[in-house]
């Protein structure tokens, strides 16, 4: 059984990932689609607003065939180290031969050359990063501004083909036998906040669910219109627990965190003393909202640098989320290089290291327990 794989979070899933895993499907000619799907938590450091196992089983009505976890120190972290959990549970099964995902530019080839011209940091490009980064930039905007001067190339002004850039920075640093295909995004763009058109982006949709408009016409799939009704945004509760966290900490834990870096824990604890929103008051041209708010996630779900590059360098687990009911599915998923997670009794098979970084997806699953007020669920199979 050959698997297409698509790294994501469907937060939530909409019209235009419905699309994608469809032309996964189509352009591969793969079995099946696998999907690695963040958990609880996701890569802009917030709750997601519906909880994992409902995800996947979206995902699974839309089209994909299985659903498998990205553990929480690679979901709450940069896209870099994201892209690299994700690529990195894929390649132990010898199965998966496609990485699919949405792009601006859905051109492979200039993906590879990209990830290569950046594996390789040419002294231009450091220069450029340098003189980017004294002027005040964020390190995407700097590399992005770098990368277009010496290459005229202008992949990571995108958000979606800055993660396909990193997908295929994984592939090359991994010697993964996995072949990259991107599909022609539609619709709105990643951070359009207006949720008209057939295909809306998952921030607009869950800007239109804070402000409680109405979902009727919301263009995503029946089943998923009807689990948005109790969708929750968690935002005000989890910066109570982050900032509590963070208040706990000293300045020397919080610099641990992956994301951490350049005196920002000081910063942060200054904030928290002064009664200052810590994400408003910190955010600029060179910190992003997304990065503090992973900072303060990270430090909540204790994701230090440690753990993360640990979790890189040892044998895993494939933690079933959800999956069509197909005994040959199961059996394919179970042929790789590390144990497939259905159930408790499936724990025991862990390496030490393993089990650490899993500690970390329980811990997490433990902290959107209290958010949301409800038990948590279990890996989810349905009818073909």
């Amino acid at each position: 059984m050959i698997f297409c794989a698509i790294i994501c979070e469907y937060n939530p899933l909409h019209a235009g990932h419905a699309y994608q895993i469809a032309e996964a499907k189509r352009l591969s000619g793969a079995d099946a689609v696998l999907c690695v799907m963040s958990g609880n938590f996701v890569q802009r450091g917030e709750a997601a607003i519906l909880d994992k196992y409902t995800r996947a089983k979206h995902a699974v009505l839309a089209g994909a065939d299985a659903v498998i976890e990205l553990p929480a120190a690679f979901a709450t972290s940069c896209a870099e180290l994201f892209a690299k959990g994700g690529v990195k549970l894929l390649s132990s099964l010898p199965n998966v031969k496609y990485l699919s995902f949405g792009a601006e530019t859905p051109n492979a080839e200039l993906f590879h050359q990209t990830a290569a011209l950046l594996n390789d940091e040419p002294t231009a490009l450091k220069e450029g990063v340098k003189r980017g980064l004294a002027a005040g930039k964020s390190l995407v905007r700097a590399r992005a501004d770098a990368l277009g001067e010496i290459a005229d190339n202008s992949l990571l002004l995108s958000p979606n083909d800055t993660l396909g850039v990193e997908y295929a920075r994984a592939v090359h640093s991994m010697n993964a036998d996995i072949k990259l295909l991107p599909v022609q995004r539609l619709g709105a763009g990643y951070h359009d906040k207006q949720a008209s058109g057939e295909y809306p982006s998952a921030t607009s949709i869950r800007e239109k669910l804070k402000t409680g408009e109405d979902i009727s016409a919301l263009s995503v799939p029946d089943f998923v219109r009807k689990d948005l009704k109790s969708a929750k945004d968690y935002t005000a509760a989890l910066t109570l627990m982050e900032n509590h966290a963070a208040l706990s900490a000293a300045a020397s834990e919080l610099a641990k965190t992956v994301d951490c870096g350049e005196g920002l824990e000081n910063a942060v604890k200054k904030s928290l003393a002064n009664g200052l929103p810590v994400v408003e008051s910190l955010t600029s041209a060179r910190y992003t909202s997304s990065r503090i708010r992973r900072i303060l996630l990270q430090n909540l779900l204790h994701v230090t640098r440690e753990k993360v590059f640990s979790a890189l360098e040892c044998p895993l687990y494939l933690r079933l989320l959800a999956a069509k009911k197909s005994p040959e599915l199961l059996s394919a998923l179970s042929q790789g290089e590390y144990p497939l997670l259905v159930r408790g009794a499936d724990e025991p098979a862990l390496s030490q290291q393993a089990a650490d970084c899993y500690e970390t997806d329980l811990y997490a699953q433990s902290v959107y327990t209290l958010l949301s007020g409800e038990p948590p669920k279990k890996t989810i199979l349905l009818d073909e």
